[in-house]
């Protein structure tokens, strides 16, 4: 009895030692794998870049007071379209008193040189009717006279500038603000209330609006310092905005930066093109934009899939595998071949194979099993 249960187990292991083992065999053995072939063929192909940006007016006209006060009144809005001499805004004048002061004394001084310059004057002046004093005597005091009179004039408008803005009593000249130009108001920094400060030799001034044509739009942007040897001023651009879907705007490229500014470890160089604005679109300024343009173009080449190269480990030089004899015996010998410009999608081929080759085509959804890279390699080695 013990015997025929011993016999038993030992039979009993040597058949799932046998299951397990024809098992792994089953699961590890590699099952046939056919290989489709594609042909190289003769195309069109072009190396494209794309440089990212934004698209602004050409000019920015930057409007500034004449004189410094606080915002009195503001008749436009951002995006109002205006012309030249459109009142934008109004400025009440709001004099520095120790400025003030001082042009009052002028004034006050003038009066009195003025006054006691006339009477010399009336006095000479009865005296030379008489033939008292000679010609030239006189002469002297009707400039003295004169000059007096203008010197009240000067401190008089200059009190009235400080005090009011102008002269001559009229404000309008330098606190009424408008447009020097023609175009559409961009920007308008400042609010009802604000102090303003004029524009000068040593101050920018505080700026009132920006004005802009937004029918003349031109495309800033970066490129990389690995593509911009092969630019040239006038190459075509294909302009995209990302606010403005399914719109591709055409733009030729009219300025090339002479000096890279590095960015995050890259040279990047500053590029410029004039956009030719359609008018059914509206376009604001700052929209970001991506502008493509060709930077190589070869006709009528022989070219194959990018998914058909491969590369030498050891050399990173590019090969192909092409199919020997009948592509039904799935036999493929290595070809080295040299390569061109690409696409992204296809690369040209100089030399290596012809159009009649079968290439290879690898499954990349086919898994490698276990051992099957390293027959790769030492077949490769």
């Amino acid at each position: 009895m013990n015997k025929i249960l011993k016999y038993s187990l030992i039979g009993l292991l040597v058949l799932g030692a046998l299951w397990a083992a024809a098992f792994f065999i089953k699961s590890n053995s590699k099952s046939a794998v056919t290989y489709e072939t594609s042909k190289p063929f003769i195309s069109n192909i072009e190396k494209k870049t794309v440089a990212t940006g934004k698209v602004v007016p050409e000019d920015e006209i930057e409007i500034k007071p004449q004189i410094s006060g606080i915002i009195e009144k503001i008749y436009m809005e951002e995006g109002a379209k205006v012309k030249s001499g459109d009142l934008i805004a109004t400025i009440k004048v709001v004099p520095n008193e120790q400025s003030l002061n001082q042009a009052r004394g002028r004034v006050r001084n003038a009066e009195l040189s003025l006054n006691n310059v006339t009477i010399e004057y009336n006095r000479n002046k009865a005296l030379f009717e008489k033939g008292v004093i000679s010609s030239q005597d006189f002469n002297t005091l009707q400039l003295q006279y004169d000059q007096a009179k203008q010197e009240l004039s000067n401190a008089q408008a200059d009190y009235q500038i400080i005090q009011r803005g102008s002269a001559g009593g009229s404000t309008t000249a330098n606190t009424n603000i408008r447009a020097t130009v023609e175009g559409t108001i961009l920007e308008i920094p400042v609010e009802e209330g604000d102090q303003v400060i004029q524009s000068n030799n040593f101050n920018d001034g505080t700026t009132i609006a920006t004005i802009a044509d937004l029918s003349k739009m031109i495309f800033e942007g970066k490129v990389d310092e690995g593509e911009v040897g092969k630019l040239q001023v006038g190459t075509p651009l294909k302009i995209s905005l990302g606010a403005v879907e399914g719109t591709e705007l055409d733009a030729k490229l009219r300025f090339i930066a002479p000096k890279g500014i590095e960015e995050t470890g890259a040279v990047q160089f500053k590029i410029e093109g004039d956009v030719e604005i359609k008018e059914d679109v509206f376009i604001r300024a700052g929209y970001s934009a991506n502008a493509s343009m060709v930077l190589e173009k070869k006709d009528s080449v022989l070219v194959i899939p990018e998914a058909l190269l491969q590369f030498d480990k050891k050399t990173d030089k590019p090969y192909v595998e092409v199919a020997v004899g009948n592509v039904d015996d799935q036999k493929f010998e290595r070809k080295d071949i040299e390569i061109g410009i690409s696409d992204g999608v296809n690369v040209e081929i100089i030399s290596g194979i012809s159009e009649d080759d079968q290439i290879k085509q690898w499954n990349k959804t086919e898994p490698i099993k276990k051992g099957e890279d390293e027959d790769s390699e030492e077949s490769e080695a």
